[in-house]
């Protein structure tokens, strides 16, 4: 779960306000190709962070990858500051991290990845076994920002192979994190929140937390909201304040859910990073550069730790993905347009 980009930008993202912000509605936030450099060499589609909408509740990155098959191969990087949340729906990912984990996650599974002050990991496609062609990947990946109280906790991993479901008038809904449909899943998460991926046909009627603010992606099919049209493809901003959402789908029609409570916290996410200051996304890429001149030993005990697996034999395998140069300017802040 990183972001490759050559040269990432970085994102100002102001606090969500406490009073004031959009009722229900149906804004269409158009995805943008993002081609990723390094050895994993693809292109995902990005729908959060935009300029005018950088969070939706805690949600403050939203990828999706494939389908295709080129194969993932992301070498050892850092986060601080986030979640990472991991949900494949075609393929199997093997997940490595400095907290000592070593897992593979498939469909209808998910990866919680809590970075704190600092942790590090990979991810790299399962290829068969008989060496035959390269998989069919298709995902999501998100990012959850921690609130003030916990972005400097002790790092975490969890994995979930057997999620909860919730169903109702016209959908059958994969509760992945929070409460939905009064199912609740048992992913740790430090904001109220909701992460649901939905099933329906037909019409159909979803109850929602009128205190959230929520967000749709189609991943398959399409939907009718409010009378308006919104296909896969744009992130489709809901606003706060519905009870529930009804909707019009078409045959086999997929979609993700997304919610929470208004993030009343300014952001400053760059790379990997999500902070509050520009001195503190300095000081965290310069340790994870410190870092690679320290010998395992020393490695492990540092602030991200060690990836263990991607040693001097490892082949294919073996390094880090350096971080890229910081931008020669400080940040003016981008305002948020949806209230």
């Amino acid at each position: 779960m990183t972001n490759l980009e050559v040269s990432p930008q970085q994102e100002i993202c102001p606090p969500a306000p406490a009073e004031g912000r959009s009722g229900p509605c149906l804004q269409l936030w158009p995805e943008r190709e993002v081609p990723l450099g390094g050895v994993r060499a693809m292109n995902v589609k990005r729908t959060l962070p935009q300029r005018g909408l950088p969070t939706i509740g805690a949600w403050c990155f939203l990828d999706s990858f494939g389908p295709d098959r080129t194969a993932m191969s992301v070498l050892p990087h850092p986060h601080i500051g986030l979640q990472t949340v991991t949900w494949p729906l075609a393929g199997h990912i093997r997940h490595r991290d400095s907290v000592g984990s070593d897992v593979v996650v498939r469909p209808g599974e998910l990866n919680i990845m809590t970075a704190g002050h600092g942790v590090s990991h990979s991810e790299f496609a399962v290829l068969p076994a008989d060496g035959g062609g390269l998989p069919l990947q298709r995902g999501l990946q998100l990012w959850v920002a921690l609130p003030d109280a916990h972005r400097h906790r002790a790092p975490a991993f969890e994995q979930h192979r057997e999620l909860p479901v919730a169903d109702g008038r016209g959908f059958s809904a994969t509760v992945m994190v929070g409460e939905f449909g009064g199912v609740v899943s048992s992913a740790t998460m430090y904001s109220p929140i909701v992460g649901a991926d939905v099933a329906c046909e037909g019409d159909a009627v979803l109850p929602l937390n009128p205190d959230f603010e929520h967000g749709v992606l189609v991943l398959d099919g399409g939907l009718a909201v409010d009378g308006q049209d919104l296909p896969a493809g744009p992130l489709g901003y809901l606003g706060a304040g519905r009870s529930e959402l009804e909707v019009q789908a078409r045959p086999g029609t997929r979609f993700l859910l997304i919610g929470g409570e208004p993030f009343g916290e300014e952001l400053l996410m760059w790379w990997n990073f999500v902070g509050r200051t520009h001195e503190e996304v300095e000081q965290a890429r310069g340790d994870w550069e410190a870092q690679a001149t320290l010998p395992d030993a020393m490695a492990a005990g540092a602030r991200y730790g060690l990836v263990h697996g991607h040693g001097p034999d490892a082949g294919a395998e073996a390094g880090r993905i350096p971080a890229p140069p910081l931008p020669g300017v400080r940040l003016t802040p981008r305002k948020r347009t949806v209230d």
